[in-house]
């Protein structure tokens, strides 16, 4: 399998332990650096559109850190992937929730109903400069989730530290999913298909 190539490094942007573990189940061997950006400085009317311009904004970050240290190993390229996901229910985007009411009213919004999930990937190439980047949208649909699944989650916290309070890979929640039209990879924010695709691509440039 490609993914296990040694000509390149590898470095996630994200300290996502989701996406860590997304991307080693890929196959790859990688480092790991996180991007401080203001999240919520950036802005755009769509949501393929932010999440996009988040990924980018979290790979320009890294590569202004990278810099200092720009002279090793210049003959392996490295290649950086930065991603973000943002939720999409109603036509309005959903980050993290930013208190145990918003995210008790957001998993109650999802029971018996439909959400979507976009996510986005930009992958750089640091020795050519070359950046090429997608985005994946999966469509998840709910039967009722309980009140006191609810409850159980908001307490136990991992709700709200994730964009729309969304965890379907959760053992409370994955029972009240009816249907997924996409991969759960993309929903807990790493397309798999997506990625590989973007990192052939920049290493085809060197």
């Amino acid at each position: 399998m490609e993914s296990n190539h040694p000509h390149f490094k590898l470095i996630l942007g994200s300290s996502s332990i989701a996406r860590r573990k997304i991307l080693t189940d890929m196959g790859y061997q990688f480092t790991l650096m996180s991007a401080d950006i203001d999240e919520k400085s950036i802005r755009k009317e769509k949501p393929e559109e932010l999440v996009l311009a988040l990924a980018e904004a979290k790979a320009d970050a890294i590569v202004s850190k990278l810099q200092i240290s720009e002279c090793e190993d210049e003959e392996q390229p490295r290649v950086l992937i930065a991603s973000d996901t943002v939720v999409v229910y109603e036509d309005a985007v959903r980050e993290k929730p930013s208190s145990v009411e918003e995210a008790r009213e957001y998993i109650r919004g999802y029971s018996k109903g439909h959400t979507a999930t976009v996510s986005s990937v930009a992958v750089t190439n640091l020795k050519t400069g070359v950046r090429k980047g997608g985005v994946d949208r999966v469509e998840i649909y709910f039967n009722e989730i309980p009140e006191e699944t609810i409850e159980k989650l908001i307490e136990e916290g991992m709700v709200l530290k994730v964009a729309g309070a969304l965890l379907i890979e959760h053992p409370l929640i994955l029972p009240c999913v009816k249907e997924v039209v996409g991969t759960t990879d993309s929903v807990m924010g790493l397309p798999k298909e997506l990625t590989e695709k973007l990192i052939k691509e920049v290493l085809a440039s060197t």
